[in-house]
């Protein structure tokens, strides 16, 4: 397995997150995959603009449906982040080759993708907020599971 997690953005509405998931993937070695349709008009263009340098840098998989993405070659379970979990992160094991994937800000994923997930966890918050941006949900799964993994081989 040559990367430790991936990370897939379900129908993604805002680009700016999505250039920070991109962002992050660069950073960390984790692909992206991009689940349309968006909720602005995808292109590669737009992509550079919201991730800066850092676009030509991440591995990016473009998908035109969540059907095409399930078509992908297999890596590893799929994780769905969700505030509907019952499984808190902290409490997760993970897996090398994990795919974490985040929904739309505006409305999460709908039941078909919570039913296609091997593993559906939460971010657990104390202080009381509904949800976090997914960015920043994003970058707390993923420093998690690389400090599970970190002693994996890959």
């Amino acid at each position: 397995m040559s990367h430790l997690l991936e990370i897939a953005a379900y129908q993604p509405d805002l680009a700016p997150n999505l250039g920070s998931l991109i962002r992050l993937g660069a950073c960390f070695d984790c692909p992206i995959h991009v689940i349309e349709p968006c909720g602005f008009p995808f292109s590669l263009k737009l992509v550079k603009t919201r991730a800066l340098d850092y676009a030509d840098k991440a591995q990016i998989h473009h998908h035109d449906s969540w059907d095409a993405f399930e078509t992908r070659p297999k890596q590893g379970r799929k994780v769905l982040l969700t505030t509907k979990a019952a499984q808190d992160l902290w409490d997760f094991s993970f897996q090398p080759g994990d795919c974490l994937i985040f929904g739309q800000e505006s409305a999460g994923v709908p039941e078909q993708i919570h039913d296609a997930a091997d593993a559906r966890v939460k971010i657990a918050m104390p202080g009381g907020g509904r949800s976090l941006n997914i960015a920043i949900a994003a970058g707390i799964a993923v420093a998690e599971g690389l400090r599970q993994l970190r002693n994996s081989s890959s």
